[in-house]
């Protein structure tokens, strides 16, 4: 994947608070995963995954609709956003073994 920005932390988020609660973890897993597969897949042919897009956060999060970006004073908002940057957390220490 991609280097992850700021903005690719709020379109995660924005697509998991149109997702029920409960759906919100396996959902951000696999636009993480989407992004990891985009990324090897342009390094490999030179162009964009067909359904996952340039192998950032944001191209994966963009292929689904998201909810208009509330600000943090919105708890179910903060909520997402602390869903995404957990799961981002816990792929570094997957991936860098720490």
């Amino acid at each position: 994947m991609l280097p992850v920005l700021h903005g690719d932390v709020c379109a995660a988020a924005r697509v998991l608070l149109r997702t029920p609660p409960t759906s919100r973890e396996a959902l951000c897993r696999r636009m993480i995963v989407e992004a990891d597969v985009a990324d090897r897949h342009l390094r490999r042919t030179g162009r964009p995954h067909p359904l996952f897009g340039n192998g950032s956060l944001m191209s994966a999060a963009r292929k689904r609709v998201l909810a208009d970006e509330p600000g943090f004073d919105d708890p179910d908002y903060c909520l997402c956003f602390e869903t995404v940057l957990r799961a981002l957390v816990a792929r570094s220490q997957e991936v860098f073994g720490t």
